[in-house]
């Protein structure tokens, strides 16, 4: 059994040039570059892109607000889940909608319904897109707007992959040309419509749209779509839906793929696209533009964004996507309420100050010796605390008692509350023998006929993907386990400590695929004895805590090679959501 002390992480990033570069070409899957094989690639990690990650994996995305994540997948809501406020929309089957959420999630069901306008439904016009019959380049018609080509400036392989969806070829475009002799064709050749997507839309009636005068150096587009799956090449990266692109075109910020399996699994990012700390690539023109596209939020980090001006762009329909985000419930954990100093850490770690672990909660026994701590727990919100499994038996639920606020074990402080459990539940695979799945939930119980009211604590969140942290990145750990030398501590204490690379070494036999490891390489901060059921908590971009491991084993507290043992919450995640309602502990993906 473990215990005591986890670190907060700190990372520091190389942002690089945010410049977007645009992917305009004469020919179909330009080569940049000499392409390499998948294995001996530098920039994938073909363990990662095995799991063909895709724009519906939310252990690597976001949802979109009409979708909600279940056992890792983006799955549809019903219409009647999505917030009531918005604008009136049409469908391109005719069909209105009260708002853009509720066409979206009917389109999950009916994909004919994508979306054609804001605003009433007019019958006698519709958005067109053709090929010009002599030239074959592309042109498009919004409502009440005349028919023109498309600019080929901003032109990527995001918009083309939208204008092929609309077109009903789902895999996409195969290749666009950008074509730039046009002297034979004058149709309305002065203007052209220029045409901004994110890339996983699915009409390009959702894009922004908007009509310009046509430069000497603006071609116009000509497009190709996929109409079939064919064998990709050596020299070619397999989509996880089966389509072929270019090796060059991974890791780029452009969803060549079109289901963006090509910028998910990414050890750096090509040209000056934005690594994300979960091996993700976006545009560089997302960074800094108010919303987190980055699971941990790097991408909106107030140090990278402070005093940086940059215009967003005006996204038909991106917008409306945008405001509807914040129509949907948003849950408040994992912030501490006052400014944490910086300290020098000392062997052993540091005594914790009163709110600056208001997660933390301590477990203790009535019937022992003068009640001791002899587990923790971490505080989730609701009336839930996590802890371990192994801390806990369910024929002496009625014999435990939590303790919310609580710093030092022997002084009497008026702020800290005690309560007893409404129910206990162990993990019901939970092996005493191998410590895996050491994870247990207690549901508190009310003072009286009331509902528990935790005012001394601050739940801290739940991670929803095992991406968020890696390793090398500094968390905290805190208890009141036994100290150097198995003496016993009366005080919290916490200190810093290292994600560790998969422990299967160090623990031949014994780390299975849902633990962590944490510590430091000297030794110097550990968990221990008394520390079980504890919170590792791990800090996003904005210093947000994520209870990344719950204290489980480990063996010879505080020596080099011998880093502590955690389950893994976010391989729990919808275990706990099952339990507790994904509503209390969804900080996203809602």
């Amino acid at each position: 059994m473990r215990g005591l002390l986890v670190a907060c992480f700190c990372l520091l990033w190389g942002w690089g040039d945010q410049n977007p570069t645009p992917y305009s070409t004469e020919e179909p899957f330009p080569k940049v570059g000499p392409a390499e094989p998948v294995g001996q690639d530098t920039y994938l990690i073909e363990e990662c892109v095995s799991n063909k990650y895709t724009h519906k994996s939310c252990a690597k995305v976001f949802c979109h607000p009409w979708e909600r994540c279940v056992d890792g997948k983006c799955l549809c809501k019903l219409p009647y889940q999505c917030p009531k406020n918005g604008t009136l929309v049409c469908s391109a089957n005719g069909r209105q909608f009260s708002t853009y959420c509720h066409l979206k999630s009917y389109e999950c069901q009916r994909p004919e319904a994508k979306f054609l306008n804001k605003g009433s439904c007019v019958p006698t016009e519709t958005f067109k897109i053709t090929e010009h019959e002599n030239s074959g380049l592309l042109q498009v018609k919004p409502l009440s707007m005349e028919n023109l080509f498309v600019c080929g400036s901003k032109w990527t392989m995001n918009e083309a992959n939208v204008a092929c969806r609309h077109l009903d070829f789902e895999l996409g475009a195969e290749y666009y040309n950008t074509v730039f002799n046009i002297t034979e064709y004058t149709f309305n050749s002065s203007h052209c419509f220029r045409i901004i997507c994110k890339g996983l839309e699915t009409s390009l009636a959702e894009c922004f749209i908007k009509r310009r005068l046509r430069s000497d150096s603006d071609g116009f587009v000509r497009l190709q779509c996929q109409k079939a799956v064919r064998e990709c090449s050596a020299d070619e990266f397999t989509c996880a839906n089966a389509k072929c692109i270019s090796l060059s075109k991974t890791c780029d910020g452009i969803n060549d793929c079109g289901d963006l399996s090509d910028e998910l699994c990414c050890k750096e990012c090509r040209n000056s696209s934005f690594h994300c700390r979960s091996n993700i690539c976006i545009p560089s023109k997302n960074v800094c533009n108010k919303e987190v596209d980055c699971l941990t939020g790097e991408d909106e980090a107030q140090a990278l964004c402070s005093g940086r001006t940059k215009r967003v762009e005006n996204y038909s329909m991106d917008t409306e996507r945008k405001l509807t985000k914040t129509f949907l419930p948003q849950i408040h954990c994992g912030v501490v309420n006052h400014t944490l100093t910086r300290r020098k850490r000392i062997v052993g770690g540091e005594i914790a100050s009163k709110g600056e672990f208001p997660w933390q909660v301590a477990i203790k026994e009535t019937g022992t010796e003068g009640a001791t701590v002899y587990c923790g727990g971490v505080y989730i919100g609701g009336c839930w605390v996590l802890t371990a499994a192994h801390c806990v038996r369910a024929t002496r639920a009625h014999l435990y008692r939590v303790w919310i606020g609580l710093l030092d074990t022997i002084r009497y402080d008026k702020e800290t509350d005690t309560y007893r459990l409404k129910q206990l539940i162990i993990h019901e695979n939970y092996n005493p023998a191998t410590y895996e799945n050491d994870i247990a939930l207690m549901e508190l119980k009310g003072h009286g006929t009331g509902e528990c009211s935790l005012k001394y604590s601050t739940p801290a969140c739940i991670p929803w993907s095992e991406y968020m942290f890696n390793t090398g990145d500094k968390c905290k750990v805190s208890g009141w386990g036994l100290e150097k030398g198995y003496t016993k501590q009366y005080v919290l204490k916490w200190g810093n400590v290292n994600l560790f690379h998969n422990c299967s070494e160090m623990y031949p036999g014994r780390f299975f695929k849902k633990m962590a490891c944490a510590g430091t390489y000297d030794g110097s901060i550990d968990s221990c004895k008394g520390d079980s059921g504890g919170p590792l908590v791990c800090f996003d971009a904005e210093n947000v805590a994520y209870v990344w491991g719950v204290v489980s084993w480990g063996e010879n507290c505080g020596e080099a090679g011998h880093p502590g043992v955690y389950t893994k919450v976010a391989s729990y995640y919808d275990w706990i959501s099952h339990h507790v309602t994904r509503s209390l502990i969804s900080r996203y993906n809602i």
